[in-house]
């Protein structure tokens, strides 16, 4: 068995965990779950290929507590535009979407930083057919809720879930890298090597027009608890944005869309529990709250379609226990991953192939 020295694997912890994460790129899900089309990116977006790529335009933090006057979308993302070689996802009305980044350690070196929720922080997916240049942060996250009746009611909650999809994973020395490696075992590609990226998968509203952008904001809490870190004695706020844009297009939504009933692969289809999930009921079920859950317990699925009530804007998020302790090899512990109401009608069982126009 190969040995990594203790400095090397405190080394990786540092570099992967000191990265961030955005949505790279967007896809569409068909009936059995494998993406088809092409893929779209987000706004200003600058590919990994370019040279002297450097992940500054695309990291947008807030922190470590939230001022009044934070804005949801960084400074290279403030208006819906494309560079050059990063279209827009087109996408028909009620298609399901596939959201793909990085994990950069998060999930696999979970020490790397102390007082981290277990399930690697939420991410909430906001979306609006009405997007305003500034867009303030506050008026959004923890008020645009599910029915759309929150805060300024331009927009709705259209997900809430866990930032570990439960299989993503990056190639380093630590075990949960090493066992999921196994678990779900893919060929390197010359868009994620031999990584294997998370994504969240969600629905397109029904209630959209065709023809006008509807934008999503990505939204990832990755706070820090009290008193678990003793050099964050009241924890902090960390959280990071995404902003992007999908072109709605005539046709019928992606899921009905029939391709082989071939095994869809790793890294090329959507997470098969997301994708159930979707299937079932359209779309997932939140938590109340942005809180990070308790390391004994998953976060709790909501039966009611209400607003979250918003933090304050300078307190650090509820206590939780510290991350989990990295597994042996083999070993995988599961997180629930809990999703949001929504009004997108379970898909028609009719097979039947259709050509997306835009």
């Amino acid at each position: 068995m190969r040995c990594i020295a203790l400095p090397t694997v405190i080394a990786i912890q540092f570099s992967l965990a000191a990265s961030h994460s955005w949505v790279e790129q967007l896809r569409l899900i068909s009936s059995n779950g494998a993406y088809i089309g092409d893929p779209g990116f987000v706004r200003g977006n600058v590919l990994r290929t370019s040279p002297g790529f450097s992940d500054v335009p695309m990291v947008h933090m807030i922190g470590p507590t939230v001022k009044p006057t934070d804005q949801m979308c960084g400074p290279t993302q403030q208006n819906a535009v494309q560079t050059d070689g990063s279209p827009r996802l087109k996408a028909p009305v009620g298609s399901f979407i596939a959201l793909q980044f990085q994990e950069n350690g998060h999930v696999t070196l979970p020490n790397g930083q102390l007082g981290k929720p277990p399930n690697r922080g939420s991410v909430f997916i906001y979306g609006t057919s009405n997007p305003q240049p500034n867009e303030n942060f506050s008026a959004i996250h923890n008020v645009w809720n599910t029915d759309g009746t929150g805060g300024d009611k331009r927009g709705k909650l259209l997900a809430t879930q866990n930032y570990d999809d439960g299989q993503c994973y990056q190639i380093n020395g630590g075990p949960i890298s090493g066992s999921r490696k196994v678990e779900f075992s893919k060929p390197a590609d010359k868009l994620q090597g031999a990584d294997l990226w998370c994504q969240n998968d969600i629905a397109l509203p029904q209630d959209i027009s065709v023809g006008k952008p509807y934008t999503l904001y990505w939204v990832w809490d990755w706070p820090t608890a009290p008193g678990v870190d003793p050099g964050l004695p009241q924890g902090k706020v960390e959280t990071y944005t995404t902003c992007m844009d999908i072109d709605i297009v005539t046709g019928e939504p992606s899921q009905k869309v029939v391709v082989p009933d071939a095994q869809p692969s790793l890294g090329n289809a959507a997470v098969p529990k997301l994708f159930e999930s979707l299937k079932s009921s359209g779309s997932p079920q939140t938590p109340q709250s942005s809180q990070p859950p308790q390391a004994s317990e998953p976060p709790k699925a909501s039966t009611k379609s209400q607003a979250p009530k918003a933090p304050r804007s300078s307190q650090p998020p509820q206590a939780s226990q510290p991350p989990p302790q990295d597994h042996a090899p083999g070993v995988k512990t599961i997180y629930q991953t809990v999703y949001v109401n929504g009004s997108t009608p379970t898909p028609s069982p009719k097979r039947r192939a259709v050509e997306f126009k835009g």
